[in-house]
This record gives structure tokens, sequence and C-alpha cells, in this order.
């Protein structure tokens, strides 16, 4: 891999989260209401609210507020102190991240154990009723809304047929068979959705290179169909199933927040969600800012990967 290729993405990474917390720290206090008035109430003295305002460092210039923020980021992870609760931020990320990480990567394997075989069954037979099933039944795991899948598992498994818990979470320390019945509804919720998204992607991968002369020079050399599925189409149709793969987790990081809120998820979601409604302006910032970071994480070690899955790959 080339060197000057790695520390330049890594250069831009580093220039689009500073950019990314500059924004999430300008347009965070920008939102409708203030800490101070969830605090106080709306009836609350001017004097008073200065006061508060002195006290959770609202009072001092944006610019400085800033640099004390990102300061304390960088050189020790200090997010900060909640300004409702006035207990330090970083402890709360560090019991949420966990739970978010667990659901993303359970809903992206759920994904993914939709969208290879439907996406193969697809290709495998363009313009067949096999393949029209395979698009309806992906439009129709597009067009559903997530909350109200999500309403429509929990009638079904938990207050239906009682199989599976309706919400809440259990760590992975008090034992496998908790956490993993309580993982289930949420995955497989986000997991539909991701996996009927990623359906078409691989469709489309696939599709593409069976359609290339070399596929069809091996088909008429008399090579069996599952060595040429193996050695030629797989291969070349990695790099854009991986590339899919990777926005969808990238993505599913920070779009699971109504997930989280249906089945009670105390991921990274429901603390953006409770920071916005209390204006807990460093809270929020935190969230978005982590999102931010695994976002742009992600995208490199997928770009990273293409040269693994095919050494032709030049970083220039």
């Amino acid at each position: 891999m080339n060197l000057a290729y790695l520390l330049h993405r890594l250069g831009t990474l580093l220039l689009v989260l500073v950019g990314v917390s500059l924004v999430t720290f300008a347009i965070v206090p920008l939102l409708p209401g203030s800490p101070v008035r969830v605090t106080l109430g709306v009836q609350a003295t001017p004097e008073s609210v200065a006061a508060l305002e002195r006290q959770m460092g609202l009072d001092r210039p944006l610019a400085v507020q800033y640099v004390d923020w990102i300061g304390g980021i960088v050189l020790r992870g200090d997010f900060g102190d909640s300004l409702i609760s006035r207990q330090p931020i970083a402890g709360e990320v560090r019991r949420r991240v966990p739970a978010t990480l667990t659901l993303a990567v359970a809903a992206l394997l759920v994904g993914l154990a939709i969208a290879l075989p439907m996406g193969f069954l697809s290709a495998l037979a363009p313009g067949s009723r096999r393949d029209l099933g395979v698009s309806v039944l992906s439009q129709i795991g597009v067009s559903v809304p997530d909350f109200w899948m999500g309403i429509l598992l929990i009638l079904l498994f938990a207050e239906t047929l009682g199989w599976l818990p309706s919400s809440g979470y259990r760590p992975l320390a008090e034992g496998f068979g908790p956490w993993a019945r309580h993982l289930v509804l949420p995955a497989v919720t986000v997991g539909i959705i991701s996996g009927s998204i990623m359906t078409r992607f691989v469709r489309s991968a696939l599709l593409e290179v069976l359609g290339q002369d070399y596929v069809r020079t091996a088909r008429a050399k008399g090579v069996p169909r599952p060595i040429v599925l193996r050695k030629h189409v797989l291969r070349n149709a990695a790099i854009p199933i991986v590339t899919i793969v990777g926005l969808q987790m990238a993505t599913l990081l920070s779009a699971v927040v109504v997930v989280e809120i249906i089945f009670a998820w105390p991921g990274l979601g429901q603390l953006a969600l409770t920071a916005t409604l209390q204006r807990d302006y460093p809270a929020l910032q935190a969230a978005v800012l982590l999102s931010a970071v695994a976002f742009t994480v992600i995208n490199l070690l997928t770009d990273l990967s293409y040269a693994l899955l095919d050494p032709r790959v030049a970083y220039a």
C-alpha cells in the first residue's frame, strides 16, 4: 500500500473531523430554547438566568468554549460535564457505546444474512419469477419505516407469542442468553431494512460481473458453474459489495435512534435524543462527534480493504 496515500487519507480524515467538530459546536447552541430555560423554567428571572449561565460557562465567547471543549477531548478524552446532571459525559458515553456497537454489528450480520443469498438468487436468474419476488420483498423492506417494523415485531414475538422481551438491554457480562434475547428484536428490525437495501447492490454488482466477457469465456470453456462463481464472479464483485457493507455499517452506527427509542436501548441514539430535548449541549455534541468519527473511520477502513480484496487496485 502506498504510504503517501495512507498519510493523505489520514490527513483528510483529520480535517473532516475538525470541520465536523466546528459545525457541531456552532450549530447545537442554535437549537430553540436553552439548557438554562429547561432547568429554571420559562418564569425564571433575568438575574437567575444570568447566574446559571455563568455557572454553566455559557456566558463565555463561543470560540473560548470550543477551544476548551476540543482540547479536553483531544488531550484527556474529556467531553465535559452534562449541563443538566452535572456528571462527566465521558462516563455516560463509555456505558452507551457498547450497546450501540452491539446493535449495529448484529443488525449488519442480519442484513448480510438476508442480502447475500437473496442477491445471489436474484442475479443468477434475472427476469425470472424468483428475481421479481426478491425485488418485491426488498422494495417492501426498504419502504416500511423502522419504527413500524419494530412495533410489528414486538406485537408478534413479544406480546402475542411471548418468545422475546419487548424492550431493554442486558450486557453480555450478565449471560449470553439474556443478552441475545434482548438483542434479537432490535437487530432484526434494523437488519431487515439494511438487508433490503444491500440486496439491490449485491444483485447489481453480481449482474455486472456476470455480464463480463471473461465470465462468458470461462463458461464457454466448460468451467463448472460453482468454480466460475467462486473464482471469477465473487472476487470481482467483492469491492462494490464491501463498499455498500461499509456504508451500511457506518450508517447503522448513527441511524438507529428511532429503534433505540422503541426498544429502550441505551445507546448513543438515546443519549442524543435526551440531550436534544434537554438542550444538553455537551452531551449532544459528544454523540454527534462520535458518530462522525465512526463514519469517517469505517469509510477509511473500507477504502484500505480494496487492495486486500484485489491486488490490482493501486492507490495514487
